[in-house]
């Protein structure tokens, strides 16, 4: 990996689901190969997806984090491992489009320990190899306001979402305006129908990375669950 570069574990729908190729649609990029896609016709679309199209969709396990000096690929590669190994595949719950804050993003219908068991055990799994954040990454997480809870989870886990104030959600725009939404979210909902009606498994968990300061995420690895 190059100095400075960035690693997350996501959750990232399987490469034959439908959801993996319209969200690739809908955000206009394919993050396993790159190379991108074209989105529906709808006002500002490519503005509106900016954000998240940087980070491929999925749904953050362990947040992004630079590794430690002498940390190597390979060391990330054994710990995904390690924890993949202690996780047993299950069902993901039904999904929908869901307004979140003010974003619109795919979320759960009904809660699901075994997402939050496996989160919790990718945040403790591969943080003996991040980095801490610097002040301006600190400042930035800080900057719309945290409540105790997260600025305590900020400070141990570098992430203010995480553990009891994580949650499940795969983004699919920028925070929108109340005139935004009541186009985007009909159209969203249309748009994913036919494939969240479609019953899938999380049997693995991938490896994101982003090669630079600016740099789009990238699929680099999926790591089958073997508990």
């Amino acid at each position: 990996m190059r100095p400075g570069a960035r690693v997350a574990l996501y959750y990232a729908p399987q490469a034959d689901d439908p959801l993996w190729h319209l969200a690739a649609d809908w955000l206009g990029r394919d993050p396993a190969t790159g190379a991108p896609r074209p989105q529906p016709e709808l006002p500002d679309i490519a503005d509106v997806t900016a954000d998240p199209r940087t980070y491929g969709f999925h749904a953050t396990l362990k947040p992004p984090m630079r590794l430690v000096e002498g940390a190597a690929w390979t060391d990330v590669l054994d710990a995904a491992a390690e924890v993949a190994a202690g996780i047993p595949a299950f069902d993901l719950p039904g999904l929908s489009v869901q307004n979140l804050d003010g974003f619109l993003a795919l979320r759960e219908t009904t809660p699901s320990p075994e997402l939050q068991a496996l989160a919790d055990a990718c945040v403790i799994g591969l943080d003996a190899l991040r980095a801490p954040p610097g002040e301006a990454e600190l400042a930035r997480r800080r900057r719309n306001g945290l409540r105790p809870a997260q600025e305590a989870m900020l400070a141990r886990w570098g992430y203010p979402y995480v553990f009891a104030t994580w949650f499940f959600h795969m983004t699919l725009t920028r925070r929108l305006t109340p005139a935004e939404h009541a186009v985007y979210r009909p159209e969203a909902e249309a748009f994913f129908a036919t494939a969240l009606t479609r019953p899938r498994r999380v049997d693995d968990i991938s490896l994101f990375v982003q090669d630079q300061t600016g740099a789009p995420f990238t699929l680099a690895e999926r790591i089958p669950l073997r508990g």
